[in-house]
């Protein structure tokens, strides 16, 4: 008898009645777990129009002008920075700096000659009247990295933007007008001897070393 009988629940799962029943629950488990995973969003939230709406080039564009004269109205002579840094390096960096997020951003301006020859296109720069110790280098492509630009003003903020992506390509966009503006109109390749007028912005992380992104140079 138990034989008999537990043959017949196997029998009955494989009627084409039993079968349908159990794919139609199966479906019917599949679309439940599909809905719970699923996030409804509006045609006019941010997730579904992304960051489609930013456009680095025409923001580089119109922020760059900008940008380069706030740099220029807060850019401290070389001579002035160099003195405050080596007083308190701190204190400097509240003063003329604005925060950064490996250290403050400051504005510079200097008349120095470029004193060697670069190296992934950053020249020394000897610069009278910072000590001696004090190592100056600018970036002049064809890379220009870093964010230098972007947070030199205090003006930019994180905020302003849809997502990290959209503030990342801010600072990118800044670097690229910046070389269309103003370093395609130099011979980076032929820097060496020349003397500079120079504009721009660096992170004090090291006070012996900065590494200035130009805002303007000119080549005397």
């Amino acid at each position: 008898m138990s034989g008999a009988t537990s043959a017949r629940p196997r029998a009955a799962l494989k009627s084409p009645t039993a079968r349908r029943v159990i794919i139609a629950a199966a479906v019917v488990v599949v679309l439940v777990l599909l809905a719970l995973g699923t996030k409804v969003v509006s045609n006019n939230s941010s997730i579904a129009k992304g960051d489609a709406g930013f456009s680095p080039q025409t923001y580089g564009k119109t922020e760059f002008p900008k940008v380069q004269k706030q740099i220029e109205e807060r850019a401290v002579p070389a001579e002035t920075l160099a003195a405050a840094i080596a007083q308190d390096q701190t204190a400097a960096g509240k003063k003329y700096g604005v925060p950064g997020t490996t250290g403050p951003v400051m504005s510079v301006s200097l008349t120095g000659v470029v004193s060697g020859k670069a190296e992934d296109g950053v020249y020394p720069v000897t610069v009278p009247g910072v000590p001696s110790k004090l190592v100056i280098r600018v970036q002049t492509g064809p890379a220009i990295n870093g964010t230098d630009l972007r947070d030199a003003t205090g003006k930019i903020t994180f905020g302003q933007f849809t997502n990290q992506i959209d503030y990342q390509n801010a600072g990118s966009a800044l670097n690229q007008q910046m070389k269309k503006d103003v370093l395609s109109g130099v011979d980076t390749a032929h820097l060496q001897g020349k003397t500079i007028d120079l504009v721009g912005a660096f992170t004090l992380i090291n006070p012996e070393g900065w590494l200035i992104t130009p805002a303007k140079l000119d080549v005397k």
